[in-house]
């Protein structure tokens, strides 16, 4: 990371298109931003003949094409979405949690190892479970693949970090607080990851949204951050580099791709949904989760307002096995409750995740190319 950074210390923080029209043609597209203690350098290249290319310090720490990722997903994040999001140029992820057992992560790990020659990650959600989960054995199974990016989320994961470094992993952690940013930051997490009160699944119990989640990382973080929640445009991609982040991650925007084995029936329902179709359930457990807003959902919350604080009197409604029912056997969207983001309000269609990235990557470009022109004779 410091020498990605010290290679980037002769630049100051420039109006953007002010910089980008000194620039010869061919080379149009540099932003360049001030971050705190250093320097981060997005760097857009393209000919008539050759897309065009980006660089951040995520890329340059992931060795990946394009600073977008794929967020760990409960019954989704299996190898040949991963692998799909990979060879896309972003970083896909395999969700640790979702395979039965270390063994069979490692078989997973492999499968994608098969479908791609491309950077991968892990993600290890440290969450509070019905039955005890094997962490030391998934752990084991990262490290011995292999596994070169790991993405940790939930509890501090003050105990990997060390053994992840000395095997060389990059470790990506999830916050939705900044004083939890702040405190993995010291950690020597790798990059952060801001998850604001838009994404799916657990945003925390502050509700604080990445308009000022992410703003706010750009003023206090030393270490590079990410921006989660609520992301499926490039238009947002542009924002959050502006707000001083290396890149995004998204979700359920990947959900809704050829790749995703999820059922047919679970993409229409988000396609069909709008940013309203969401609803928060376990907040008197302090574990708030948002999920998709339906029948299910909402038996869980009259539940949890009759009986606060009583996890035995819901257990039964938000097991996993539902979950994973609805999305590879029945389609039914109304008898389980399953995680999805607000950013339903923007997702219409079901492309590639080639196409997906390859859309995302020109409507970023577009969004930087049509800000208003800084010109020196501009009064400030």
């Amino acid at each position: 990371m410091s020498a990605v950074m010290s290679s980037m210390s002769r630049f100051r923080s420039t109006p953007m298109r002010l910089l980008i029209n000194t620039l010869p043609k061919h080379l149009q597209g540099l932003h360049v931003q001030q971050h705190k203690s250093h320097t981060v350098k997005s760097l857009c290249t393209s000919t008539d003949a050759t897309p065009w290319t980006f660089a951040t310090p995520m890329t340059e720490m992931l060795g990946i094409k394009y600073p977008i990722m794929m967020g760990g997903m409960h019954y989704v994040g299996y190898a040949e979405l991963a692998a799909a999001v990979s060879e896309a140029g972003g970083l896909g992820v395999i969700t640790a949690l979702t395979q039965e057992n270390p063994e069979a992560l490692r078989q997973e790990i492999r499968k994608c190892r098969d479908l791609t020659s491309k950077p991968f990650g892990v993600n290890l959600t440290l969450l509070p479970s019905l039955k005890p989960l094997d962490y030391p054995g998934y752990v084991r199974a990262i490290v011995e693949e292999d596994v070169k990016i790991v993405e940790t989320a939930g509890r501090s994961p003050k105990d990997l970090v060390p053994l992840f470094k000395e095997h060389g992993i990059t470790t990506i952690h999830k916050c939705v607080a900044i004083r939890h940013a702040l405190s993995a930051e010291r950690l020597g997490v790798d990059i952060i990851s801001i998850d604001g009160f838009e994404c799916a699944g657990h945003p925390g119990e502050e509700d604080i949204g990445n308009w000022i989640l992410a703003a706010k990382a750009g003023k206090v973080l030393n270490a590079p951050f990410i921006v989660s929640g609520g992301n499926g445009l490039g238009s947002q991609l542009a924002a959050s580099l502006a707000f001083g982040a290396s890149g995004i991650n998204m979700g359920t925007r990947f959900m809704v791709t050829k790749e995703c084995a999820i059922h047919p029936n679970i993409k229409k329902a988000i396609m069909a949904g709008d940013e309203t179709a969401t609803t928060l359930i376990m907040r008197s457990l302090n574990n708030t989760e948002r999920v998709f807003d339906n029948e299910q959902a909402q038996t869980v919350r009259r539940i949890e307002a009759s009986t606060p604080g009583d996890f035995s009197s819901i257990s039964q409604l938000v097991q996993g096995a539902l979950y994973h029912k609805s999305f590879h056997e029945t389609g039914n969207v109304q008898d389980s409750v399953w995680s999805c983001g607000t950013v339903m309000g923007l997702i219409d269609d079901e492309p590639t995740c080639a196409e997906l990235v390859t859309r995302i990557m020109d409507e970023c470009r577009q969004a930087i190319a049509q800000l208003p022109v800084a010109t020196k004779n501009t009064p400030p």
